[in-house]
């Protein structure tokens, strides 16, 4: 075997590391492609009694987003064990209480019927903003693209191209706005 087919083995069956961004994602939309990643779909030798997946580190999970009214109509489950130990949280209060809580129930929840499941999940690795810890910065190799586009904030666009936007209206010279 040539070197360059000794490393293309090594490759595959070496445990990657992936980077995802979650910010402006939607948890939902992105647990079947971070599954992918965690059970290793993506390698030409994936087999589902064989746990060849990668890890994942998401950062950024304070910054997720839902569509519409969902953060406020979504709601998890939890129970301690003990009778009466069941609770219903909304989502804006679970991720109040911890940025991470949503996106790992969401890949989780995914995982329907998974049998390594909870070991799957030991490789993913969740940060509420960006700073990642060197020593995990360091292994990662690949950087998963994010499935919609972040939308540029204002404080970034120049003058310029704040003046050449198109406008609805033309306020008139003399025009006051009410000091309300």
């Amino acid at each position: 075997m040539s070197e360059l087919g000794r490393v293309k083995q090594w490759n595959t069956f070496a445990r990657c590391w992936h980077l995802f961004d979650a910010t402006w994602q939607n948890p939902l939309e992105c647990a079947p492609t971070i599954e992918k990643y965690l059970k290793g779909f993506h390698k030409p030798i994936y087999h589902p009694f064989v746990d060849c997946g990668d890890h994942v580190v998401v950062m950024n999970s304070k910054q997720i987003a839902f569509p519409g009214e969902e953060w406020r109509r979504r709601v998890y489950f939890h129970h301690t064990g003990y009778s009466r130990g069941a609770s219903w949280t909304p989502a804006w209060i679970l991720h109040d209480r911890d940025p991470t809580m949503i996106f790992k129930k969401a890949v989780y929840h995914h995982m329907k019927g998974n049998l390594f499941r909870r070991v799957v999940m030991e490789r993913l690795h969740i940060f509420s903003d960006s700073n990642v810890p060197e020593e995990i910065m360091e292994n990662i190799t690949n950087q998963i693209r994010p499935l919609r586009p972040r939308p540029k904030p204002l404080e970034s666009y120049s003058k310029k191209e704040i003046e050449e936007f198109p406008k609805i209206i033309d306020y008139p010279n003399d025009y006051v706005l009410s000091k309300n």
